[in-house]
C-alpha cells in the first residue's frame, strides 16, 4: 500500500486533496509528491494535502478559478517564482486563462512593484511556452 493510499484511508479530507491536487497539478505528480517524500518532509506533505487542499481550497464562498487567480497573486506579492510556476498551471487547469494569469501580473505591479511583476511574469510564461510547446 502506498502513502497516498494508506492516508487516504485513514483520513477523508487527505483523500479529498490528493483528488484536487491531482486535478489541479497531475495525479502523477502529485503521488509521486508525496509517495517519495522523505520521513522528515511527510508531515509538511500531510498539511499541505489535508489542511490546504483537502480543506481550505475547497471551502465554500469563492470557486477554484477564483482561488488560484488569488493564490498566484500573492505568491507574485512575496516573490515566490516558484510557486508562481506550479500555481499558473493549476490556474489554468481551475479555468483561468492566460489573458488573466497575465493581467494579474500587470495589475500586481501596482501593489508590489515593478521586480515582483517581472519575476512573476517571467515564471508564469516559462511555464505557459513549455505547455505551448507540448
Amino acid at each position: 500500500m502506498t502513502k497516498t493510499e494508506k492516508r487516504s484511508a485513514e483520513s477523508a479530507d487527505f483523500k479529498r486533496g490528493v483528488e484536487l491536487r491531482g486535478e489541479m497539478f497531475g495525479l502523477e505528480v502529485t503521488e509521486n509528491q508525496i509517495n517519495n517524500t522523505s520521513d522528515f518532509l511527510e508531515p509538511m506533505q500531510d498539511v499541505v494535502t489535508k489542511i490546504c487542499f483537502g480543506d481550505i481550497w475547497q471551502r465554500p464562498g469563492l470557486d477554484l478559478k477564483t482561488r488560484s487567480l488569488i493564490t498566484l497573486a500573492m505568491l507574485v506579492a512575496l516573490g515566490r517564482e516558484h510557486e508562481v510556476k506550479i500555481h499558473t498551471r493549476g490556474a489554468l487547469s481551475n479555468g483561468a486563462t492566460r489573458e488573466e494569469i497575465r493581467e494579474l501580473m500587470i495589475h500586481s505591479f501596482l501593489y508590489c512593484g515593478i521586480p515582483l511583476m517581472v519575476g512573476g511574469m517571467t515564471a508564469a510564461e516559462s511555464v505557459l511556452d513549455e505547455l505551448d510547446a507540448k
